[in-house]
């Protein structure tokens, strides 16, 4: 007897099975085809749901975000460990630690992708922004830091952080000791900490 699935269900299937294959094959080795033939889909099916592999890739950016968006919501309430180490929690919460994650990352940051690329930076920036401030606000709180502008330092922050670092793999050790360094004490000023504050915190974010 043949099987229909509603529609929540089928486009989580399509999505599960292509996350499957672009980390294992990669993005631009994958077909759609590939994907029918994972499922055992029709292809009407699959296009029911989504209108190309770049469309799929899209929903793939969405769910991923809304994961490391949880997972990072989730250190904000663990009120039990310090605000700063909370803070280098969440900026590791916020990092990708597998094949399909690096395999995503690796097509958003190309010229073509520049459009999803955008959109997934606003994605997070939506999502993490209220999360980050709020452990700002904490930290301010209890005079740990002094900014009036909790929001647009984690605003500009994450922003520099997503352009910046994603080139860090490209340099000597030297140089990109150099940027860690610059960027931490930059925060900083920013911030209005004493310099060093920030060092236990944000040096480990960069060794993860």
């Amino acid at each position: 007897m043949r099987i229909v699935k509603d529609a929540a269900a089928r486009r989580s299937e399509i999505l599960d099975a292509a996350e499957k294959l672009f980390g294992t094959k990669g993005y631009d080795a994958t077909s759609t085809g590939d994907i029918l033939r994972e499922l055992g889909i029709a292809r009407g099916t699959l296009y029911y749901h989504f209108k190309s592999k770049e469309d799929i890739l899209d929903a793939m950016i969405d769910r991923l975000t809304q994961a490391l968006a949880a997972r990072a919501a989730g250190v904000l309430d663990r009120k039990g460990i310090p605000v700063l180490q909370r803070l280098t929690l969440m900026m590791q919460s916020l990092q990708v630690n597998n094949a399909l994650g690096h395999e995503i990352m690796s097509q958003v940051h190309k010229p073509q992708n520049a459009l999803m690329h955008q959109k997934m930076q606003e994605r997070m920036l939506t999502a993490v922004v209220p999360l980050v401030t709020s452990l700002l606000q904490e930290a301010r709180e209890q005079g740990l830091c002094q900014t009036r502008y909790p929001e647009e330092v984690t605003e500009m922050t994450l922003l520099y952080a997503s352009t910046v670092f994603d080139e860090l793999s490209g340099l000597s050790e030297e140089k990109r000791q150099e940027k860690v360094l610059a960027f931490i004490y930059n925060l900083e000023r920013l911030l209005q900490m004493p310099e060093g504050s920030l060092m236990e915190t944000m040096i480990p974010v960069f060794q993860s």
